[in-house]
């Protein structure tokens, strides 16, 4: 009776503990699978790379700007340029002939005096024509040992130069305006393109009736406070295209535009490349972190810990 007694209690001891075990692995196991399963790692990853970009997306596609459209004139239609889609270059033909009509127009009142000539090159023009560019104008040189400051032909580090030695010169050469710097006047004025573009084609004829301009001003719309001093400038066939392009007063400029667009961020190609390149590379690395995160977790967060009690056997009665 002693001996089956002692027998009975380490078996039912060791069943209870198998079982606990066989409960604990197939619910681990479970888990562990349900959280694995291929299905929904292939969804979960899809939806991160897809929220990834789309966040990318929004934000590389929003536009800073100096000025606010309370500071501006009448708001300008928005045009659709190509160049400003995410996976479209500049036209580059619009571009040379854009740096055509700034020289021929442009260039007589206003600066570029924060694009070197050599950035042209390889864009819209060859070495030798921007060498031959630069060589038309005059630039100062070290002084000498005489303290003397000679002149010398320009060379494809130097800069455009400004029409006027200095702002003063500048401003009494337009009855007192000062003609500003075109460099960055895309990203310096609300609207960008639209607003230089409406701006160069929105002279009217004659002021419409009840507008006031004052004397020696020109109306303009899309100016603050209607009244330029820069009066009309592009007429059809004030230039002449090289590759015989009709030159309407829209054709040039939409090509200037383009063209003052480029020289305020001419760096657009490369970085609208070198966007696509992190956006691929950084959503499939955020794709693939979600994956390991979850192949990694799966077993520990889906794990089930259940105490189960150990059953005491009942006193044993050594006097039976």
């Amino acid at each position: 009776m002693l001996a089956r007694s002692l027998l009975r209690v380490p078996n039912r001891a060791i069943a209870r503990q198998s079982l606990g075990k066989s409960t604990r692995a197939s619910s681990t196991a479970a888990g562990a699978e349900a959280a694995s399963s291929p299905f929904y790692l292939t969804l979960t990853a899809s939806l991160a790379t897809a929220a990834a970009a789309g966040s990318a997306a929004y934000l590389y596609g929003q536009e800073a700007f100096a000025s606010t459209p309370a500071e501006e004139g009448l708001h300008p239609t928005h045009y659709p340029w190509v160049h400003q889609r995410f996976n479209k270059t500049f036209d580059h033909q619009a571009l040379r002939r854009g740096f055509q009509v700034y020289r021929e127009v442009c260039a007589s009142c206003h600066s570029l005096t924060r694009v070197p000539w050599r950035s042209f090159v390889g864009v819209m023009h060859t070495v030798d024509e921007m060498k031959a560019m630069a060589e038309e104008n005059e630039y100062d040189t070290e002084p000498n040992d005489q303290g003397e400051i000679e002149k010398r032909p320009g060379k494809l580090s130097d800069y455009i130069p400004a029409p006027y030695k200095n702002d003063e010169a500048a401003r009494a050469a337009n009855a007192g305006a000062l003609p500003p710097d075109l460099s960055l006047i895309v990203k310096a004025r609300h609207g960008g393109c639209d607003y230089i573009f409406s701006l160069l084609t929105g002279y009217p004829d004659e002021a419409p009736a009840g507008a006031a301009v004052a004397e020696g001003m020109n109306f303009n719309p899309y100016f603050p406070g209607t009244g330029i001093a820069m009066g009309r400038v592009l007429f059809d066939g004030v230039v002449e295209y090289e590759d015989g392009t009709p030159a309407t007063t829209s054709q040039m400029a939409k090509d200037v535009v383009e063209f003052l667009n480029w020289s305020a961020e001419p760096e657009m190609d490369d970085r609208k490349k070198m966007g696509v390149k992190a956006i691929a590379l950084l959503s499939g690395l955020f794709a693939i972190s979600v994956w390991v995160k979850r192949y990694k977790w799966a077993p520990i967060k889906s794990r089930k810990i259940v105490y189960s009690p150990p059953n005491r056997p009942p006193p044993l009665n050594l006097m039976a």
